[in-house]
């Protein structure tokens, strides 16, 4: 009878835990105070700044009468820097504006060398370990019409990508005025439109000095385009499946164990749902497993290729009249990148979840480290062991599962701060991770783990 009851007893508390997910995960009430705070007359206030500067064609004009006339891409540079050395001073110096300037050889977009210069800020951690954790937010502010060689005509780049360059400032404004255990990056790249070469040189440099990045996230025609057919309420997040440089042993495990949808990029596409849903944004982050878009790129490639977990958001329709088009009304249709097609409430909802995904991250413990499932017996029950992340601050764990077709997480249950945790789940009919939780709740990426025997 004892022996019946406790069987009962682990089945009701197993249950009630795994239906725990089901209902909204810990929210953390600074930062949905931050995300209230962002404005989408704010948001309307940048792109219509960066709209002014007539052109932000990568090899248009830099020098310096250009600048003090607010022509060409080196105007557009300069007040995105002095944006963030404002929102540094309203927050007594918080922010570490940068520059990361370089010369770009000639190619196939680029006539004669021409220096392209990313402007990014910097809120360092406040911990010292988790401070070497780095989360980063990106949008380019490069802009192009019909010909990428042309530097004088006007070339707004309203949505591509004055919106997605909108969503890194707005981030920047907002959580500066907090503090995190982690380090946040509020990057803006130039030399998109040429052929990512902004991005490709700041991911080629963050790899060069062993930055430790655990998400970058990619805002990329994230306007809402006012047109026919578009959802105002979903966001596309695109993530790669099966990264570069992935050997061929690892392909062979990846295959035999079912595994090609579990890459560092999709469990960041999978936290970035789970966080929105958790702050109830007022846009759906819908999952899009390929890299991109057919015959299109975007900057969060240049951070895949150098091994980081890199995303693009992206909104859900296109209209391809109003990208790299010369501005015109021809048979009645208006072409061109202008701001009076961006939908700046839809920018703001996109810049939510992108500083709530920040803020969580940057305020969570360290993942698990060497998580295992153990396959040792062919047993129905599932055993997974992890190590203590390096900032010793999570004091929970919690193992997430789901079938394995399905796209998201469907199931958890929380632990205590243990290291080997067993669930009565089959491993063969499901996907496995961990995440480390904190005493407040905030929630690390997840890390599936690796077979051992």
């Amino acid at each position: 009878m004892l022996v019946g009851f406790s069987g009962f007893l682990f089945l009701f508390l197993f249950v009630a835990s795994v239906r725990a997910q089901e209902t909204p995960s810990h929210t953390d009430p600074q930062i949905k105070a931050a995300l209230n705070e962002i404005s989408a007359r704010q948001i309307q206030s940048d792109i219509e700044k960066l709209v002014s500067f007539r052109t932000r064609s990568t090899i248009s004009a830099q020098d310096p009468a250009s600048i003090s006339a607010g022509h060409g891409i080196g105007a557009a540079r300069e007040w995105i820097k002095s944006e963030f050395e404002r929102y540094s001073r309203d927050c007594g110096g918080c922010l570490e504006v940068k520059t990361d300037s370089f010369t770009q050889p000639v190619s196939e977009r680029v006539p004669s060398p021409v220096t392209i210069a990313n402007v990014y800020a910097v809120l360092k951690g406040t911990n010292p370990e988790d401070a070497k954790r780095i989360v980063l937010v990106t949008g380019h502010y490069d802009s192009r019409n019909s010909n990428t060689s042309d530097i004088t005509g006007v070339a707004p780049g309203a949505n591509d990508d004055g919106s997605g360059t909108a969503v890194s400032l707005e981030c920047a404004r907002v959580l500066s005025k907090l503090k995190f255990p982690g380090t946040i990056i509020f990057l803006t790249v130039a030399g998109e439109e040429q052929g990512l070469d902004g991005s490709k040189h700041f991911a080629e440099f963050a790899k060069s000095q062993g930055w430790n990045i655990e998400a970058v996230l990619n805002n990329d025609i994230v306007g809402g385009d006012r047109s026919p057919g578009q959802d105002p309420k979903v966001v596309r997040v695109f993530s790669e499946s099966i990264p570069d440089g992935t050997s061929a042993e690892q392909l062979r495990s990846i295959g035999a164990l079912g595994g090609e949808n579990d890459s560092p990029s999709r469990g960041l596409a999978r936290y970035i749902t789970q966080t929105a849903r958790a702050y109830q944004t007022q846009v759906a982050p819908l999952l899009e497993f390929r890299r991109d878009r057919y015959l299109r790129s975007g900057d969060h490639i240049s951070f895949n290729e150098q091994g980081f977990a890199a995303v693009r958001f992206t909104e859900f329709r296109e209209n391809y009249n109003r990208q790299h088009q010369n501005v015109r009304t021809e048979n009645g249709i208006e072409y061109g990148d202008l701001a009076k097609f961006v939908d700046f409430d839809y920018v703001a909802s996109v810049a939510r979840v992108n500083a709530a995904t920040l803020a969580t991250l940057a305020a969570a413990p360290a993942p698990p480290r060497n998580v295992r499932l153990q396959t040792k017996n062919l047993e129905n029950d599932s055993t997974l062991t992890w190590r203590t992340p390096p900032d010793d601050r999570a004091t929970a764990y919690e193992v997430l599962w789901r079938a394995t077709a399905a796209p998201d997480w469907e199931h958890s249950q929380t632990f205590g701060n243990i290291q080997r945790a067993t669930v009565p789940v089959s491993k063969d009919n499901v996907i496995f991770a961990v995440q480390a939780v904190d005493e407040v709740g905030h929630k690390s990426l997840p890390v599936v783990p690796s077979p051992e025997r």
